[in-house]
């Protein structure tokens, strides 16, 4: 499917509200109804399948369902196929699915600077999440997003990690360097990220 946000016209980062007065007017505009005795029947009711199925898309990317072609880890998933076509990248998606994140970071960080892409911070956030550094992932989703806007993998992966901040409190506070100081709210912070893979598992 091509992208939802496009089949709407509307921005990834659009509110919700927009967004629903962007289908509405859509819907009213390819209705069935209005071209029943028209040469054009066939083609408006297929743009207004399109139109349902992009709508409904970008809901399940706002709810956190839509988990694609991959599996799920820590708030993050790595789909099986790489967006970008470069086979490196195929490659550490293959690993972080099989649970080799050490080996596939490894691969990540001898991609040089220049080369970096949307799809390079999209899978180093794949990792840190994996690992428990949630601030890493979320800004290395960010980017990701900010770089190529309109990929939905990209997109879910960076809500599903914000809406876990909220529900389990890790988003202001965590730390994501170490110390031989451990604090209560180290601990506190670490209880809260084991809870949070316990609960993907």
């Amino acid at each position: 499917m091509t992208d939802p946000y496009k089949v709407l016209g509307v921005s990834p980062n659009a509110s919700d509200e927009d967004i629903k007065k962007a289908y509405r007017e859509l819907a009213r505009k390819y209705h069935p109804d209005k071209y029943r005795d028209s040469d054009l029947a066939d083609l408006a009711s297929e743009k207004m399948k399109e139109v349902n199925a992009a709508y409904e898309e970008i809901q399940k990317i706002r709810s956190g369902a839509h988990q694609g072609n991959g599996t799920y880890h820590s708030g993050s998933y790595a789909g099986n196929t790489s967006s970008s076509g470069n086979p490196r990248y195929a490659e550490v998606r293959r690993l972080i699915n099989n649970g080799n994140d050490v080996a596939a970071e490894n691969i990540l960080n001898s991609i040089a600077e220049g080369d970096r892409n949307a799809e390079w911070h999209f899978l180093k956030g794949c990792v840190a999440a994996k690992r428990g550094f949630f601030v890493d992932a979320q800004r290395y989703f960010d980017i990701a997003c900010s770089m190529d806007p309109y990929n939905n993998e990209y997109r879910a992966a960076q809500n599903n990690l914000r809406m876990r901040a909220g529900s389990y409190g890790y988003g202001g506070g965590y730390t994501t360097t170490h110390t031989n100081d451990c604090t209560l709210c180290d601990i506190c912070a670490g209880l809260m990220c084991l809870d949070c893979l316990c609960d993907c598992i």
